[in-house]
């Protein structure tokens, strides 16, 4: 059985305030936030942004990584925003984080350009996008997501038009950021469920996912699951061919064959991909995997562990693990055009 985990039991605590993405009314039954115990917002905000930072670095790992072999591979930063207007209780946040505006840094990726230039800590007050003031864009009163989602469309078009972006902190400092290519994938995290889901263009994952209690490559090696449906167009296959259940079988099977070589190439251990299927225990109905005996799961690990002597020796003689020429794929893609 799944078990309930400290991170899951404190995460109920976190839901329970001013935390961004749907999640319920502030502590107090009272509005007026002077009345709030801002301490225990900012923990929870810090609590949230934790989990966040952890997806964000192996996203970042498994998407710039690989991202020589992916076919719509674009320039990144690594960083990501938070909204105010996002959360359940924007005044709440606001007074908490110090903020005046409504934008501030949420995540810079480990080994991104954001965060080699230091200049991103979490919650750094940010005005402007590349000459852009996020804060003019409509939006509504609370847990309002579109605007965080035009802010980071923006940056990628401003990315793919310039090959640059510049930010604007509330201290008037600009810093101009030089992106890295990284294949074409937004890592979410979701704040009020425990699936691991992926819908072409984002991998989300749940807060209450019990990966994040894993080591870093067997969590990484879970986000990479995911990555390996939007690298191998499996929503689109699936959208031309139906999802009966044999169909949604073998793009499971297909997007666990290619985690160990994504892992590889971000410089985790490839083995990683095997120890989660050992490790990952769902009830049944998970969209991350779908139901089966023991015997299943082990079928699955030997699945994975079959494409490592062809992944080591390519990593050994061509220092990377070139899937979009060697992985075998087991579905035709071009199925149902």
């Amino acid at each position: 059985m799944r078990k309930d985990s400290l991170r899951g039991r404190f995460f109920a605590k976190v839901a329970a305030l001013a935390i961004c993405c749907g999640a319920p009314a502030a502590a107090s039954t009272n509005d007026a936030y002077d009345e709030v115990n801002l301490a225990k917002e900012r923990a929870a905000i810090a609590q949230f942004q934790t989990m966040d930072q952890k997806l964000q670095d192996a996203g970042w790992r498994l998407a710039t990584g690989n991202a020589a072999f992916c076919e719509n591979a674009i320039p990144a930063t690594g960083l990501q925003l938070q909204d105010l207007a996002s959360y359940a209780k924007p005044d709440i946040a606001r007074a908490a984080l110090g903020m005046t505006g409504s934008f501030a840094v949420q995540t810079a990726a480990s080994g991104s350009p954001a965060a080699a230039s230091g200049a991103f800590p979490v919650n750094r007050e940010i005005t402007q996008i590349s000459g852009v003031d996020l804060n003019l864009w409509e939006a509504r009163d609370r847990r309002d997501w579109r605007r965080l989602k035009r802010a980071h469309d923006w940056m990628d078009s401003e990315l793919a038009r310039t090959r640059k972006l510049s930010v604007t902190f509330a201290n008037g400092e600009m810093v101009t950021l030089d992106p890295d290519m990284a294949c074409a994938t937004r890592f979410e995290l979701a704040a009020r469920n425990s699936r691991a889901v992926a819908d072409g263009q984002r991998v989300v994952i749940g807060a209450g996912f019990d990966g994040f209690d894993y080591s870093l490559d067997a969590f990484a090696a879970g986000v990479a699951h995911e990555l390996a449906h939007n690298l191998l167009r499996h929503r689109e296959w699936l959208d031309r061919n139906g999802r009966k259940r044999r169909n949604v079988r073998a793009t499971e099977r297909e997007a666990d064959r290619l985690m160990p070589w994504l892992l590889a190439n971000a410089g985790y251990d490839p083995e990683a991909a095997a120890t989660f299927m050992e490790q990952y225990r769902p009830v049944s109905g998970a969209v991350l995997f779908f139901g089966g005996s023991h015997d299943k799961w082990q079928d699955r690990a030997d699945s994975v562990r079959a494409q490592l002597p062809l992944i080591r020796q390519l990593m050994e003689r061509e220092n990377a693990a070139d899937w979009s020429v060697h992985f075998q794929r087991q579905i035709d893609p071009s199925e149902g055009l």
